[in-house]
């Protein structure tokens, strides 16, 4: 891989990858949810949407028809510490897909009407999560696991900022972040790095760098005691969620935690744009075997994932019918305990190293992947993180695993959260915190 930066600040990363005649370029923005101020929560993942509306030169009823007549793919997403936008097609396709990124980072036009326009998407959007029981909890337990960090606003957003935000917000926003010296561009494919150079600097080269963007830096303090929430609804199934504050990707703990979630709730790679797809191997994971093969819940999952600051460990479970939730948290912290005293043993230090190492060559099996590892560690880290993993995951100890379950799975570093569904028809919702 050959790491460079244009005089306009612009990071570009190349990997060559002829193994078929393909290449993925993705563009990278070091902005996100984090970055958001109360009464602008929400407007990062606004911009992305504007960002498909085209631009100067690419009128928006043709911005998909320019990759897919290539048999190409596109998207992109919003999270807390990032937005990217990609595009995978054929080789042929590859200046075509310069131009479409350098005019999303110059030349988008925010037209009034479709600001509007998208305002009805993104709130139809917010509201459709706020209806799926699973999404609600995790999002208000987030919120109550954090009080300063802005990683506690939802990356959509509140209801009350996407109702009141302007055009000149957004256009404003954009501006702000949408700079060279704000981005990475990531090329991964079957391309001859210096030419792929060449055309880069032609795309992007005359580009003007903006003012260094004003970054919010407030530190989340250490959580004292428990914290706990509840929703009752209208529904059929009962969910509970347990969120521990865990270390940020470069933190000593990080991998450590990551062996300790495979052993709990199996193995998951650390990509977010694909690790999530297929199923972890869970027979042997002590969470299943405490809660699902005791008929307590029909199914438990653990969640972390490589963030720029501290973040949150957590642990899903979906409740059998019938069972009360006491029940099942009871027998969920009692697990969590025993290896917060006890840590792992050889055995399953060794088998989830081994499924890790899997999960880890399937995060990067295609270039599209490739892409997205290199540039997702590049924007909350460094390219360090991403290539160090596997030598990390295969140091880490027994001791290690230990020291980080004790620093974690703390019961005062923990947010607890219910949801129990009330009858359908009943017409009640109530939430305590």
């Amino acid at each position: 891989m050959r790491a460079t930066r244009l005089d306009n600040g612009l990071k570009v990363l190349i990997q060559e990858e002829h193994t078929a005649p393909l290449a993925s370029v993705w563009c990278w923005y070091k902005v996100g949810s984090k970055d958001e101020r109360p009464g602008l929560t929400g407007v990062s993942h606004w911009c992305e949407h504007m960002n498909f509306k085209g631009s100067i030169n690419i009128p928006r009823d043709q911005v998909k028809g320019i990759i897919e007549q290539f048999g190409g793919s596109w998207n992109g997403y919003t999270w807390i510490d990032q937005t990217t936008y990609l595009e995978t097609a054929t080789k042929d396709a590859f200046d075509r897909m310069l131009f479409i990124e350098a005019e999303r980072m110059a030349s988008c036009l925010y037209h009034p009407d479709d600001c509007e326009s998208e305002r009805t998407v993104i709130i139809s959007e917010l509201q459709g999560g706020e209806n799926d029981p699973d999404q609600l909890l995790d999002q208000e337990l987030t919120a109550t696991a954090f009080k300063a960090h802005p990683y506690r606003h939802p990356t959509i957003g509140w209801l009350s900022d996407l109702q009141t935000m302007t055009r000149e917000d957004l256009y404003g926003y954009y501006r702000r972040f949408y700079v060279p010296n704000n981005a990475t561009l990531v090329i991964v494919g079957d391309v001859d790095t210096d030419e792929a150079l060449r055309r880069v600097e032609h795309y992007f080269g005359a580009i003007q760098p903006g003012a260094t963007p004003e970054r919010l830096h407030t530190v989340e303090p250490e959580q004292t005691g428990e914290r706990r929430l509840t929703i009752r609804q209208e529904g059929t199934t009962a969910y509970l969620k347990v969120g521990y504050h865990a270390p940020s990707a470069t933190d000593a703990n990080f991998f450590p935690l990551l062996i300790l979630d495979a052993v709990l709730t199996g193995a998951k790679g650390l990509n977010l744009w694909s690790s999530f797809r297929v199923p972890p191997p869970q027979r042997s994971a002590r969470l299943y075997r405490a809660l699902v093969e005791r008929g307590l819940a029909s199914s438990v999952s653990g969640g972390l994932m490589p963030t720029e600051d501290p973040f949150l460990y957590t642990v899903s479970v979906t409740a059998n019918e019938g069972t009360p939730l006491a029940a099942v948290e009871g027998a969920l912290l009692a697990s969590l305990a025993d290896v917060e005293s006890g840590g792992i043993t050889d055995a399953e230090l060794v088998k989830a190293k081994a499924q890790l190492r899997a999960r880890l060559v399937f995060d990067s099996d295609s270039v599209t992947n490739i892409a997205h590892q290199l540039g997702y560690y590049d924007t909350i880290a460094s390219v360090d993180v991403f290539t160090s993993a596997p030598a990390r995951i295969a140091a880490v100890t027994l001791e290690q695993v230990a020291t980080a379950a004790r620093a974690v799975l703390a019961p005062s570093n923990r947010t607890i959260g219910w949801y129990e569904p009330l009858p359908v028809g009943s017409g009640s919702s109530k939430s305590e915190v």
